[in-house]
Formats: structure tokens, sequence, C-alpha cells
């Protein structure tokens, strides 16, 4: 049980620098009046502020900052749970949110977001709309729960039955099979992988085994086909040898023999040249000279003509001999091209040689590879392939059992999924609450004079019936009917809670419930409620209309304002 303290404020709403202080224990019921606009209100406001973050009434949250001083803003809330105290430090101008259990701060390390759910989640454990339903009954911003939508009553009475654990499971088990689902999804795609790894190499192993008697068979004839080619190439190289050596020696021999023979008949065709030059010149000595230029005698005619014969004679002689060198030279030319050419036979046929050399090694090459096939390296590699295959299939079983542990589990997450759903386990709790509630209703309806029979279904659909009535909504009632269900709904809920002890709390507040739609009757009967109440709650009713309620509470707090603040009196009232 949530055992509400003290609350203090300062620089809130129209509240000065100087700390407003309400003990929340201080009486069994306390009555607030004030003129409109004095303040009255702001306790709910603080109080709401305090513990979720946002006032009671629909105001900005910068708006809550006193304008006229506009820092220093803070609220303050003091409530025990069990043996443990707690304080509530919040304000703005500076920022701060603090949450103490027993004189020691809480870890602030996660953002304010986290550190508001540790306090509605792990410790108060009331959101905002169902604080307001249990502690809080006004006419301002506070939505009736008979206004909420068919999602927020349930969302209310989960708090309140403290079922709500249940749907916090629902929702852990949902993201839980969404992954499980990723996870499922992702070992499929590696046993589709595996599968097909191992149908490939189940083909290789298969490719292997074809390596039968008939491609052995290919394969040696192949090397009987390299092997004949090879034989045929050294055979036609022997040959080629044999012309070569036969050939060469001879023909260079006789090459050597013609170039020297026609070096000779070089030299013989200038020294024929040279002679006929010689003669040349004398004969011209003796055509161009009648008297010796050395001894300047006369020449005879008779010598003259003698030597110029002789000279033409031996130019004859000269000329025949050069022409004879010219013919036997030009046939020697012939003699060399041919051995010539008989030497280009013999270097093609080297060529040859050597090209097919070139090729019997490549065949060579290609038999050693053929027969290291034949020789067993298919066996090998038959080994490995299926100690390979081996080992995918032992992979595609951890898979195939990961996919199993996947999918039970997730068949189990959604049984508990459709448990935990509003249909399932929450519903059959909520059953065993439905006959109490519509019981408290009825009973406080009574009470309040307003005899009509009231009844939520598991799915908090309404219906409500009177004496020679057919059966309506809530919406068909007047506001001050409507006021009456109100009120039954917040006591019910409120013995709800303290039945169940999760979420029951000492403080209840009234904010100008009186003031608006009950008749004097109403306002008795509301009063006979509020008066059976145990000790251990503390009622503060707010109203503007003080006047008709004097008297009727133990204590009461006047706001009023002074110089624009708002500030408090305490004091008792007489019974």
């Amino acid at each position: 049980m949530i055992i509400f303290k003290t609350l203090r404020w300062k620089n809130f709403l129209s509240t000065g620098n100087t700390w407003t202080d309400i003990n929340l224990m201080d009486s069994k019921s306390t009555l607030i009046v004030g003129q409109n606009g004095s303040g009255k209100s702001t306790m709910l406001d603080a109080l709401s502020y305090g513990l979720f973050g946002k006032a009671h009434r629909k105001i900005n949250k910068p708006q809550l900052v006193n304008t006229i001083n506009n820092k220093d803003m803070l609220v303050e809330v003091t409530f025990t749970i069990g043996k443990n105290n707690f304080k509530i430090v919040r304000g703005m101008k500076p920022q701060i949110f603090e949450i103490w259990k027993n004189d020691s701060l809480l870890n602030q390390d996660a953002n304010a977001l986290e550190y508001q759910k540790v306090l509605e989640q792990n410790i108060i454990k009331l959101n905002h709309k169902s604080f307001h339903q249990i502690v809080v009954l006004g006419s301002s911003s506070f939505i009736p729960f008979m206004q909420l939508s068919a999602q927020h009553r349930r969302d209310v009475i989960e708090d309140l039955l403290d079922i709500n654990v249940f749907s916090k499971m629902n929702v852990l088990l949902r993201e839980k099979n969404s992954l499980l689902k990723d996870q499922l999804k992702d070992v499929e795609y590696q046993i589709e992988l595996v599968t097909n790894k191992i149908e490939t190499q189940k083909k290789y192993i298969r490719d292997i085994r074809t390596l039968t008697e008939t491609n052995i068979a290919v394969k040696k004839k192949r090397i009987e086909d390299a092997q004949t080619e090879i034989d045929q190439l050294q055979e036609q190289n022997n040959e080629l040898s044999t012309m070569v050596q036969q050939t060469s020696d001879p023909i260079q021999d006789k090459l050597n023999k013609l170039q020297e023979k026609k070096t000779a008949l070089l030299q013989y065709a200038a020294s024929f040249k040279q002679q006929m030059g010689a003669v040349a010149k004398d004969a011209k000595f003796y055509e161009d000279n009648e008297t010796c230029p050395t001894c300047a005698q006369d020449i005879s005619q008779e010598l003259r003509s003698e030597k110029l014969s002789a000279s033409r004679e031996k130019a004859r002689e000269l000329q025949s001999a050069s022409r004879r060198v010219v013919e036997e030279s030009d046939a020697i030319e012939s003699d060399i091209q041919r051995a010539s050419d008989s030497l280009e036979q013999v270097r093609e046929w080297n060529t040859t040689i050597h090209s097919n050399n070139q090729a019997i090694s490549r065949l060579q090459n290609e038999v050693r590879d053929l027969e290291s096939d034949i020789g067993g390296a298919d066996v090998v590699d038959l080994t490995t392939a299926n100690e390979d295959l081996q080992s995918l299939k032992e992979d595609q079983n951890s898979q195939s059992e990961q996919r199993f542990k996947y999918m039970e589990e997730r068949s189990y997450n959604d049984v508990m999924i459709e448990m935990l759903k509003d249909t399932g386990i929450k519903t059959k709790v909520i059953k065993q609450y439905v006959p109490v509630i519509n019981q408290l209703v009825n009973k406080y309806l009574q009470i309040l004079d307003f005899f009509v029979h009231f009844n939520l279904d598991e799915s908090f659909t309404e219906t409500i019936r009177s004496r020679h009535r057919d059966a309506f909504s809530y919406e068909s009632f007047s506001e001050g009917e409507k006021q009456r269900i109100d009120l039954s709904l917040l006591f019910t809920w409120r013995q709800i809670a303290k039945m169940k002890n999760s979420v029951a709390t000492n403080l209840l507040v009234l904010d100008e419930t009186f003031d608006s739609s009950l008749d004097h009757d109403g306002v008795d009967n509301l009063m006979k409620i509020l008066n059976t109440l145990d000790d251990n709650t503390n009622t503060f009713v707010i109203s503007h209309k003080g006047e008709i309620l004097e008297g009727r509470f133990d204590s009461k707090i006047e706001f009023f304002k002074d110089k624009n603040f708002s500030k408090m009196k305490y004091g008792l009232q007489a019974a």
C-alpha cells in the first residue's frame, strides 16, 4: 500500500518562492476552499507533476513555472511503501528529477524517460490514468472511467488487479518470437545452403566415380596416340639429322673452294685491268709523241707503228683473258648460289628438328599427366570428397536440430501468447473480479440513492437497467446521475485496490465534486460514504462552496492570493 505523507512546492503556477507544505496524513478529512484562481487545485497539479511529470489539468509544462519569478520551480512528494521511504524531487529551471529511497539517491544513469518508467512500473506501479482513477475524482480535466476507451478501461483494471505483468510478458514473448522468426529464417537459409552444397558434393563424387575403365581406356588411347606421334617425330628427326650430316659438310667444303676460286679470279681480273691500263698508256704515248720527251730524239714512224701494233695485240690478249675470267666467275657464282641454297635447306631441316623436339617434350609431359591421372590421383580426391560430404551432412543435421529447437520454442511461445492475450488468463482473472466489482458499484449506487442495476462484462462494456426500463448506457443519464456512477466506480476501484493491496493508497482527492451536479441528497449520501472510509484513508475535498460543507470535515485549508502569489492557511473545523 502507498502511504502518501507530505507534498510541498514552490514557484509552481501562482505560488511564489516560499514553500507551500501539506501534510497528507494530518487529518482523516480535509476541506480545501478558496476563491476562483486562488490556487485550490494547485495541490492536485503539484502531486501529479511530482509523480508523473505533468499536471493534473491540461497545462503545458513550461507554464507550470511561476511567471513572476520564472525560475527555481520545485515539487517534493514523500510516501512509504512497506518499510521503504521514498521522496520524489522534480523541478524546472533548473531541470531536476530525483528519486530517493531511504535517503539514498537512485541511480540516474538512465535518461529521464527510463527513470520515469522505474518510478511508475517498479515503485508506485501506477500510470497517470490509473492513479487518477483511484485517487482523484474531479470535474476539470479528469476523464471518468466510463468515458475511457475500452482499451484504457482495460489498462486501469489491469493496473488495479496487478495483472498488467501478463501484458508485459505478452509483449516480451512477441518480441522473442519475432527474434525467433528471424533466427528460424536464417537457419532455414543455412539448411538450404548446406543442402545445395551436399547435392553439389554428391555430383562431384559421382563425376569422380565416372572415371571407369572406359575413361581410363580413353586416356590410354591418348597416351598411345601421343607416343605414336613422338615416335614419328623422332624418326623424322633421325632422317633429317642424317641428311643434315650428309649434306652440310660436303656443301660447306665445296662452297669454301668456290669462294677461294672466286677470290683468285677476282685477283686475275684486277691484274688484267692493271695490265690493260699500262698497255693503253704505252699506246697513248706513241700516238701522241714523235720526239722522246726524255732524250729529245725523234721517234721513227716505224718504231711507233711497231709499238702501237704490239700494244693493240697485247690489249686484245688481255681483253680475251678478262672475258674468260668474267665467264668463269659467273659460272662460279652460279655454283656458289646453288651451294648456298643447299645450306639454306639444311638450316630449314635443323629448324624442323628443333620444332619437333619441342613437340616431343610437350607430348611427353602430356603422357606423364595422363599416366598420373590413371595412376590413382582420383582415389585421393574421392577420399577427401567423402570426408567433405560427411562434414556437410553433420552440419545439415546440426542446423536441422537447431531449427527444430527454434520451432519448438516458438510453438511454446505461441501457446503462452494465446494464454496471455486479453481473452486468455487475464480474462479468467478479470472474470473472478467482475462480480465483486459489479456488487460494489451497485452497493455504492444504493448509498447514493441511485437505484439502478449496473453491470460490467469482461470487456468492460456497461449494461445499466432500472425498474420498468430497458437497458441503456452511461451516456443516457443526466450529469448528476453520471456523477453518482463515477463516484461509485471511484470507491469501487479503491476497494478493489485495497483488496489486492497492490496499488492501494491512503489518499483520496475530490476536486469540486460537491460543486457540480450533486443535489442536496447526493451531497449527504456522498458524505455518508466518506464517513464510512477506514482510518487509513486521508480525504481531501476541493470546493469553492465551503459554506455548504462547513463543519463536516476534520480540518480545513484555505487558499488566497497575496500580492499575486497563492498562499495557504490551515485550521481545524468543529464537527
